[in-house]
Formats: structure tokens, sequence, C-alpha cells
């Protein structure tokens, strides 16, 4: 049984994880790219398009006399390997999650819980509330050049956000009374009540617009991939049960 509700994690991990890699490309990635260029000062936030333009054009005429063949070579080389270690990073990650979600699947049953391909879209849906949306309400997912508070302080505040989530979800949906609801209600509340570390003053190099952009695609993807997880999860440990 073990090993049947790994497997299953293991496909369902690997499915929602290279779905991810994918919509990364597609929605992500030139966010990213183009933070990093305002990060390193390529591009510099507010400059006028012809400072710009001048810009490219003087880092053209600097590199006269280089072999320009083998700077692209060298990029192309750099960009397989950027984008394999995504994909790999990636499909690792959603296989952990698609790991929790069957341990979940597992505490489910103890208590005559039928797990199904739709229990496990909800699954996935509250996943997603957990892991990115809850935490997502107090630190936004950041773009290169975007300033943030102090890293431990944003880590503490992260998970404990996210087990709070967790836990107050399971109450409301589970135990199904009005204390219960109560309860959950406040564990999810309690991290928002309590704040997420900010800095006294915002600054950074990239454009708001441009991080209001990265945040809203990495949690616009993050929802259709959790759902995806947990759609394919469920349907993996309802097959194992009827088998």
């Amino acid at each position: 049984m073990l090993q049947k509700m790994m497997t299953g994690a293991l496909i369902a991990g690997i499915a929602a994880g290279l779905l991810a890699a994918v919509l990364h490309f597609a929605f992500i990635q030139n966010s990213i790219l183009l933070g990093e260029r305002y990060e390193t000062g390529e591009l510099v936030h507010f400059a006028a398009p012809e400072a710009a333009g001048d810009h490219g054009h003087d880092s053209a005429m600097a590199e006269d006399g280089h072999d320009h063949g083998s700077h692209e070579h060298g990029d192309e080389v750099g960009t397989f390997e950027r984008n394999a270690l995504t994909v790999g990073f990636t499909v690792l990650l959603y296989v952990a999650y698609g790991m929790l979600l069957t341990a979940g699947f597992g505490i489910a049953a103890q208590f005559g819980k039928r797990i199904t391909m739709t229990e496990g879209a909800l699954w996935g849906l509250a996943g997603f509330a957990a892991f990115q949306m809850a935490p997502g309400m107090g630190l936004a997912p950041e773009l290169p050049g975007s300033a943030a508070a102090d890293l431990a302080s944003r880590q503490v505040w992260w998970w404990s956000t996210v087990v709070a989530t967790g836990l107050g979800l399971a109450l409301i949906a589970y135990v199904r009374n009005a204390l219960a609801l109560v309860a959950g209600a406040l564990l999810i509340a309690a991290p928002h009540v309590i704040g997420a570390p900010v800095l006294d003053a915002f600054y950074g190099y990239a454009p708001t617009e441009l991080g209001a952009s990265y945040s809203a695609r990495v949690l616009g993807v993050g929802l259709a991939v959790w759902v995806a997880l947990g759609a394919i999860a469920g349907r993996q440990w309802e097959r194992s049960n009827l088998a």
C-alpha cells in the first residue's frame, strides 16, 4: 500500500512539476530576466528612452573587436543549463508537495474520508491557499531587484502562515462544528493580525508595475498547478484503493 501511495505521489508530482515548468517559461521567466536587468543596472527605472538606447549602443561599441559568436554560444549554454535546473527543481518541489498531499489523504482516510479526483482538486486548492495565497498576502512573490526585509524573519513568518492556514482549513473542512469553525478562522487570520516582516521604507531597482505583474503571474500559475496536482494525486489515490 505504501509503495502505491508513493508511486501515485511521484506521478502526480512529476506531471504537476512539468506543467509548472511550462507555465513558468510561458508567463514568468521573461519577468525574472527583465528584473535581473534592472538589478544589475543594465536597465534603469525612470530612465529616458533615449538614455536606455544610448546605453545599449555604447555597450555594443565597447564590445567591438571581441568574438561575438563565442559570446552567443556561451549565452546559449548558460541559458540551457539555467532552464534545465529550473525544470529539475520545479519537478522535485512538486514531487515533495505531492507526497505531502498523499500523506494528508492517508490521514483523512483513517477518519473514513473517501478521496476522489474531485476531492483531490479541493485539497490542491487548499494547498495553494496554505503555501502560496496566504503567505503571498503578507510577503508577495519577489522579483529580482526588489527590496525585502530580513530573510530569517520572513522564513519564520512564511512557515508559521503555512502551518496556521493548513490547520485552520482542516478544522473548517473536516471537524464541522461552531467551535472548530471559529478556531479555524482565528488560525488563518492570526499570522496576518501579527503581520509579516516588512521594511520601514520601500525601494528597489525594478519598476513596481513589473513587480505587481510578476506576483500576479506567480500566484496564477501556482493556482493552476496546485489544482492539477491535487486532482492527479486524488485520481492516483482512488485508483490505488480500487486496485
